[in-house]
Parts: C-alpha cells; structure tokens; sequence
C-alpha cells in the first residue's frame, strides 16, 4: 500500500470514530482550559486589587452663612442735607475702626427714579425720597448711640434722646416697597400745582398757555384750560408736554 492510500485510510478511520469517544475527548479537554481561564481570571483580579483607588477631589467646605444679630432695629438720624452719602461712607468706616461691624447691619438711603426732559429727550436721575435723612439697621445701646452721634455732619437721632425709637416692620416695609415701585415706574422731576400757568412744549397746541386745572400724579397727567376762539377749553396734556413760566 503505498503513502497515499495510507492517509487516505486514517482520515477515513477518524472520520468514523465513535461521537461518544469525541465527547469524552471533548470533556477530558475541557479541565484544563477552565484551570487556564480561572487562573487567568485570579491574575486579573489581583491586578485589579493591587491597583491603588484614585482619591476623590476634595471639595472647598462651604462658607459659613453670615449669622443675623436678632436685636438690630431700624432708626432714622438726621444729616446735613447733601451729605447723606458721605455719612454713610463714615459709618461705615467707624463701625470698622471701632469692631461694631456685628452691631450695624444694612444703611439705607431712600431713593427713587425721576424722569426730566433735557434737550428734548428723556433723562433718568435718583432723587432722594427723604433729603437729609439716613436710615441706620443697628443694635442700639449707649455706646453706639455716641459713635453713631458724633460722626461727622450727623445731627441727631430721630424720635427721642439716648432712647430713640426703632422704626416698626410697617414703616421699614413701606419705605422700602416704595423705592422698589420707584424703580420700576421713574416719576416725572417736575411737579405742578392747580391754577398755575404753563406753556405747552408738544403737541398740537404748542406754544398756547394756560392754567393748570387739574394733575393726576397716578397718570402723570394734567388738564390744562387753554384759550381756544374767545373760550376756556380743557386740554389734557402729559406732564413732559408742558413747562412751567
């Protein structure tokens, strides 16, 4: 038998052998390629155990909220008009210099938006709603009444000697709700007065004058009696329409 018939002959021998016997070949294999991968497996882990755990990024503590001092109160001291600010900026200053910077919380100066024509255009400017006033959130006592006092262009407290009193949560709520609204709807600079006269800036009858009749401050508006052929005609004019004489 030559060499071609003989592999000829052992492939077909292996191609007949019993499926049981491939199986159990097959099973016996399968041992030790488990024993592999579970080894394997236990490098890998270990691996994984030596690794060292990236530290989480620690984060800046949060600063502590600002305690507020329950015995503050609101209180009004009187100033030479036109130095409402300075005063404030003193205040501040001596609250520091002193260590009263816990005692003496907000200073407020009321203020409020006012429109006025310049040029014929509309210009928007603070205006003081209580000139020569400032209102000062402090813990009262003896001490501070003296430092608050003798700051420079400060005249007094409002509403009493060494005891003045505080103002209430109404009157706080009012002068602030009042700045608030100020700022959302300005108010014209100008004011007028019923039976005064004015000339009329814009509109059809510019140049006419005449008498005020009425104002609505809510509106902004005037009625104005304007000599029209002989006769008294009431013309409402906005308050940027007029000037006063």
């Amino acid at each position: 038998m030559n060499d071609l018939e003989k592999t000829t002959e052992g492939q077909a021998v292996e191609a007949t052998q019993d499926p049981v016997e491939q199986e159990q070949a097959t099973t016996e294999a399968a041992p030790e390629e488990q024993a592999a991968e579970a080894a394997q497996d236990s490098v890998q882990e270990a691996g994984a155990e030596a690794a060292p755990e990236t530290a989480p990024e620690e984060q800046a503590p949060a600063a502590p909220p600002v305690p507020v001092n329950p015995n503050m109160g609101w209180y009004i001291i009187h100033t030479y008009s036109g130095f409402e600010n300075k005063v404030k900026d003193s205040l501040r200053s001596r609250a520091e210099a002193f260590a009263y910077s816990d005692k003496i919380g907000e200073i407020l100066i009321p203020t409020e938006d006012v429109v006025e024509l310049r040029a014929g255009k509309k210009v928007t400017s603070k205006r003081l709603i209580y000139p020569g006033y400032v209102l000062v959130q402090m813990e009262m006592n003896d001490e501070l009444w003296h430092v608050v006092k003798n700051t420079p262009r400060v005249t007094g407290f409002v509403g009493g000697g060494h005891a003045p009193t505080p103002l209430s949560a109404d009157e706080v709520n009012q002068i602030l709700y009042r700045q608030a609204t100020a700022a959302d709807k300005p108010k014209p600079k100008m004011t007028f007065a019923k039976s005064e006269t004015v000339k009329i800036t814009d509109g059809p009858f510019t140049n006419f004058t005449g008498k005020v009749d009425e104002v609505n401050p809510d509106r902004n508006t005037l009625r104005v009696l304007v000599t029209i052929f002989g006769r008294a005609t009431p013309v409402e004019l906005d308050f940027f329409q007029v000037e006063k004489m």
